[in-house]
């Protein structure tokens, strides 16, 4: 079992802050999940917890003595004793049309890439990617996992609106805005499956630590699954993986 060096600090007035060293690594957010689960096995059903990446922040529903607070986290994580995330976790199978009508960056992509605008799209399409956190918009999955070969910089002029479902490249990432929204990515396609609906719940059917994998459909496909999710017929397709 992985044991690193942690940071606790205060958060505002109802929160802390966990963080584990500051890089993007499959182990720290293993390692962050883990003792998540061992808290919620404890009994703290005063605190949210919110995991990403390579951190967690606790929020409390009620005010809290920070000192005391961090003594027992830090108590409960080197007593452990080498709690494994036993949380189902799933790949999700998300479908994404490449078509030039969504794909407004899949040219500069491949002309930045040395790639055909195919070699990007099967890339894209080839790895599972490691979902290390949710937020900036409700629903936006940050994804790890990028090929070498698609890593571009953000957009040096970044689009005031950028439309739902958009599939995006920014340095090892890739993404998917879940509604209207100011954006940076660069974008080669498009999803047609909502990923946030706060009428559910909960509103976003991943979470931190599942796995997306993206397949490609045609133009006529995007439409069907789009009419599909919009009056809930949709299928979504996932696989339980090793938690």
């Amino acid at each position: 079992m992985n044991t690193f060096d942690l940071q606790i600090s205060r958060f505002g007035e109802m929160a802390i802050l966990l963080q584990w060293p500051q890089e993007v690594n499959e182990l720290i957010l293993a390692d962050i999940l883990a003792f998540v689960e061992a808290l919620k096995s404890q009994d703290r059903s005063d605190w949210e917890y919110v995991p990403s990446y390579n951190s967690v922040t606790l929020i409390s529903k009620s005010k809290f003595d920070f000192e005391q607070e961090k003594k027992l986290l830090l108590d409960a994580y080197s007593k452990r004793d080498g709690h494994q995330n036993t949380t189902e976790r799933h790949c999700w199978q998300l479908p994404v049309c490449y078509d030039s009508e969504f794909a407004l960056d899949l040219p500069m992509v491949s002309e930045k890439s040395g790639l055909s605008e195919e070699e990007v799209i099967r890339l894209h399409t080839s790895e599972d990617y490691l979902v290390y956190g949710i937020g900036f918009l409700p629903g936006f999955l940050y994804l790890g996992g990028l090929p070498q070969s698609l890593e571009i910089p953000r957009r040096d002029d970044p689009r005031l609106e950028v439309s739902p479902g958009a599939v995006g490249l920014a340095g090892k990432q890739t993404g998917i805005y879940p509604q209207n929204s100011p954006g940076g990515w660069n974008i080669i396609g498009n999803c047609p499956i909502p990923l946030f609906n706060p009428k559910l719940e909960p509103p976003c059917f991943v979470k931190v630590g599942d796995r997306i994998r993206f397949h490609a459909i045609t133009k006529a496909e995007h439409k069907l699954r789009k009419i599909e999710s919009e009056v809930g017929i949709y299928n979504l397709n996932k696989t339980l993986i090793d938690a």
